[in-house]
């Protein structure tokens, strides 16, 4: 799947998942910045992706596109956004060779010439047969990324599937393996990589015939679907920061009324886009376990700058730098994050409040809690009604929702205005809940 197409579908699911379904064609396809004939397009080819999926899994098990792509919030369990992940790295061309030459190493080690035999009988009679140096080609891929190994032996090399691993547990060990991979996987970030281990592993348990309900102990509700679409850039923005390369992308900030645009390939049909080109050198990555969300700092013309990873697309490789600009940038944005509660480079601020212990014999969650969350705060002063907290911050804007989520727990006492601003906040969360 072509990398601007995945970016278009990463805001589809991304739609979809936000406004359950409320949207009309129309409504979807002017927020993405399509065309109707598009979005129907691009429904048709998640269909495909999601039918291809489920003609690999047992009867029992496959599902329809509706039931795959099931949003509710209180019925999905299982992160089916997965799907793109799974169907994005290959072409329909090299996932039919890749599970032919899989499915003939995993029962015997076969040369290369070989598999072209069993693969050109393999393919429709009108599909285009690869030549040998494709099946190579395909042959080097899978053993770079472990999939495959040559056996000991002159040459032809001869190749086989390369699951020792799984082979050499007894059956309690991959349950036991299977069971550590679901809890880390859903607990943990970032989780897709976790996730595709996870269904390889369930897929192996189910064809030594395993029972169904021994290989769901487990059930976990998955809150934060963007978290997954955004890991498709993660991995290339990490690759950049460690080969300090910079990188250049399109992007679309919360504010702007479209959330994607096509690439312009011809001149002539070239138009304004809403978003942003952008040019800026990584400098890390940081994830927001409040609200589920991914952020990318980097130093651009303007110095550092904060992009939500949502808005991201078109991402592209850019041209390397010197070693030591890129440590300058790092310790500027390190000074810059020294008081940060999470992202936030703005001036500090001394922050003072007070928070109400419960009533004894109840243990002291609200000061475990503080303990546990407050980063490098500090207790200051305690009795056996409260105690009183300080912590100097970049700006007020990130630890509010904290702060607020104590409820009458916590009470702000300094800066002035702080506290000012969060009794009128209250005020305004009261007037919601008047009477009617």
């Amino acid at each position: 799947m072509a990398r601007e197409s995945f970016d278009k579908e990463i805001q589809f699911l991304r739609m979809l998942v936000l406004t359950s379904g409320a949207y009309s064609r129309q409504q979807f396809a002017d927020r993405l910045g399509i065309s109707v004939h598009t979005f129907d397009k691009t429904t048709r080819r998640l269909k495909d992706i999601a039918g291809t999926l489920s003609q690999q899994l047992p009867q029992e098990q496959s599902k329809q596109f509706a039931q795959t792509l099931r949003y509710s919030y209180y019925e999905s369990a299982d992160p089916a956004l997965l799907l793109l992940f799974r169907a994005k790295s290959l072409k329909e061309s090299e996932s039919q060779r890749v599970s032919l030459i899989l499915a003939s190493l995993n029962e015997q080690a076969l040369t290369a010439m070989e598999l072209m035999d069993v693969i050109c009988g393999g393919l429709p009679s009108n599909a285009l047969l690869p030549d040998e140096k494709t099946i190579r080609s395909d042959l080097k891929y899978l053993e770079e990324v472990g999939v495959i190994r040559k056996e000991p032996g002159p040459r032809p090399y001869r190749y086989r599937i390369q699951n020792d691993f799984v082979r050499e547990l007894s059956e309690e060990e991959l349950y036991d393996l299977y069971d550590f991979v679901d809890v880390m996987a859903n607990t943990q970030v970032p989780s897709v990589q976790g996730y595709l281990l996870r269904d390889g592993l369930k897929k192996h348990l189910l064809r030594n015939r395993a029972e169904k309900h021994a290989i769901e102990p487990f059930l976990y509700k998955y809150h934060y679907y963007s978290r997954i679409l955004d890991e498709a850039h993660l991995f290339t923005l990490l690759a950049s920061i460690r080969s300090r390369r910079k990188v250049k992308f399109m992007y679309f900030s919360p504010k702007t009324e479209k959330s994607y645009a096509a690439k312009n390939t011809n001149p002539l049909f070239e138009r304004d886009a809403e978003g942003k080109a952008e040019k800026v050198l990584p400098l890390k990555v940081v994830y927001d376990h409040q609200y589920g969300r991914w952020y990318l700092l980097a130093s651009g013309r303007e110095g550092i700058r904060k992009y939500r990873m949502e808005g991201i697309t078109q991402i592209e490789d850019a041209e390397l730098v010197p070693d030591e600009l890129f440590a300058r940038k790092i310790a500027e944005l390190e000074q810059k994050m020294k008081f940060s509660w999470l992202i936030d480079t703005g001036g500090p601020v001394k922050v003072r409040a007070r928070f109400f212990s419960p009533e004894s014999p109840q243990p002291n969650f609200v000061k475990e809690r503080v303990l546990l969350q407050g980063q490098w705060g500090e207790i200051v002063h305690e009795d056996e009604q409260s105690f009183i907290y300080e912590i100097t911050v970049n700006g007020t804007t990130e630890i509010r929702p904290w702060l607020r989520s104590f409820g009458s727990s916590c009470v702000v006492l300094a800066p002035a205005w702080l506290r000012k601003e969060m009794i009128d906040e209250w005020k305004e969360i009261q007037s919601y809940y008047e009477s009617v």
